[in-house]
């Protein structure tokens, strides 16, 4: 892999599912909806919960920066199943501190995880998890236990309540870029999909992890870099 003026790279930011670790998401999404809809399914039935929670991460999707993604999720979800957040924010609590490890079965560690992660913190790199910010962040950092690397002084995570927009909105590109404080043209995104790509429309740098959730279109930026998670290294 050819090195290009990497030594201008201040940060990195990485991806986290089909990047830092395998996620079968087929079986992990619809199996993380049906747990999480049975901690409540005494007061909400199933279907009408998984509908109602859908409607609110599409919100989430469209949110144009004037609240956190945690409240805009909130302010759809909980009036649309008819209790209050001091009703429900307790069982989901439960939830992610009890039930969301028995997900980790539907995941893998990628080998090369962290001995990638171990070669960047020792150069010094500013490292974030720039992974789509629709859950917690107990349940980002479960995660990241789960793909060997969350023991890392991360700069930081993104998750549902510390931002304000979603991927590919290039303002939660932005938001990460100011929190750093980095120009984008010093930063690296790794990552497997095209919302992890567009960041190239700020300035950012692309490093492409071809896996079965990448599928680009022609109007997405081509990658600066193309390679896997274990070869990363070789560019930095």
């Amino acid at each position: 892999m050819k090195k290009s003026s990497v030594d201008d790279f201040k940060a990195i930011l990485f991806d986290l599912d089909g990047t830092l670790i395998n996620v079968d998401l087929k079986r992990f999404v619809p199996e993380y909806l049906k747990l999480l809809a049975s901690t409540v399914s005494h007061l909400v039935r199933q279907s009408k919960f998984i509908s109602k929670l859908l409607i609110a991460s599409e919100a989430v999707n469209k949110n144009d920066g004037s609240q956190t993604n945690e409240d805009v999720f909130e302010n759809t979800f909980f009036p649309l199943i008819g209790y209050t957040r001091e009703e429900i924010n307790p069982f989901f609590d439960k939830f992610y501190e009890d039930d969301f490890s028995k997900l980790r079965q539907y995941t893998s560690k990628k080998p090369a995880a962290r001995r990638v992660m171990e070669y960047i913190f020792k150069k010094g790199y500013i490292v974030v998890i720039a992974t789509t910010p629709l859950l917690p962040e107990t349940a980002m950092r479960q995660r990241l236990q789960w793909a060997g690397v969350g023991d890392f002084s991360y700069r930081l995570i993104t998750n549902i309540e510390n931002s304000y927009s979603n991927k590919p909105n290039l303002s939660y590109y932005q938001s990460i870029l100011d929190y750093i404080n980095i120009p984008a043209e010093q930063c690296l995104m790794v990552g497997d999909e095209a919302k992890d790509m567009v960041a190239a429309n700020l300035g950012i740098k692309t490093y492409l992890i071809q896996s079965e959730n990448t599928e680009m279109t022609p109007d997405i930026p081509e990658p600066n870099y193309r390679g896997t998670l274990a070869e990363l290294d070789q560019l930095l």
